[in-house]
């Protein structure tokens, strides 16, 4: 992602277009359930660090992570008004090699359909190196299947160059079975559906998998 950077900061210069101020009913759901309980996290693609604040009020030790360092102060910002300590980090998901913590659970919304089909393998090899043992980790990504952006097959899946999105960035579109398949070579998936999600003020189809280090 790191071709992107210069993009994002602008981005991130003000509210972002796909900024949501409350967790995704999903990440609510694993909290409220008990499913995920508190402990060590990792915010992939935290922007302004809502989610990471939610997460904190909850009881969860947060770390998060953002490529755009504007994005990054503003998260320190909004967590020190809602009086919650969390580490904010500004890198790339490109270097997470640098990580030598470990965590308990990793969650990325809407991250990775802005990573590259070729570097995802490298991407997820990181994951699971920085997740204990039983640790889980949630992903969500758009499915190739969404009306927006006209994708009708794999190989349109990149967005074309005369399209223009909201925010300027090229993303990468999945299908369900191309994004199980490649989660499968490195977790046990706990499960696995399409979910309708919000991004940019607007309803997508996405890829929903929550998963397990074994």
């Amino acid at each position: 992602m790191s071709n992107d950077k210069e993009m994002f900061e602008k981005i991130y210069e003000g509210v972002a277009v796909w900024t949501e101020f409350g967790p995704p009913k999903e990440l609510r759901d694993l909290v409220e359930s008990g499913e995920i309980k508190p402990c060590n996290v990792l915010d992939v693609g935290c922007g302004e660090g809502f989610y990471a604040i939610y997460l904190a009020s909850k009881g969860f030790d947060v770390t998060g992570i953002d490529i755009s360092e504007n994005a990054i102060k503003l998260a320190k910002e909004n967590a020190t008004k809602q009086g919650v300590k969390i580490k904010f980090m500004a890198l790339d998901v490109d270097d997470l090699d640098i990580i030598n913590d470990k965590f308990d659970f990793v969650f990325e919304w809407a991250i990775l359909h802005h990573i590259i089909p070729e570097q995802r393998n490298k991407y997820l090899e990181n994951i699971k190196r920085i997740l204990n043992k039983k640790g889980k980790y949630l992903s969500i990504c758009f499915n190739n299947q969404n009306p927006d952006f006209g994708a009708k097959g794999k190989d349109l899946r990149i967005i074309p160059e005369g399209a223009k999105m909201p925010a300027g960035t090229k993303l990468y579109y999945s299908s369900f079975d191309e994004m199980k398949e490649l989660f499968e070579s490195y977790f046990r998936i706990i499960e696995a559906k399409l979910i309708t999600m919000v991004a940019g003020k607007k309803e997508h189809i996405g890829n929903y998998f929550f998963m397990e280090k074994l």
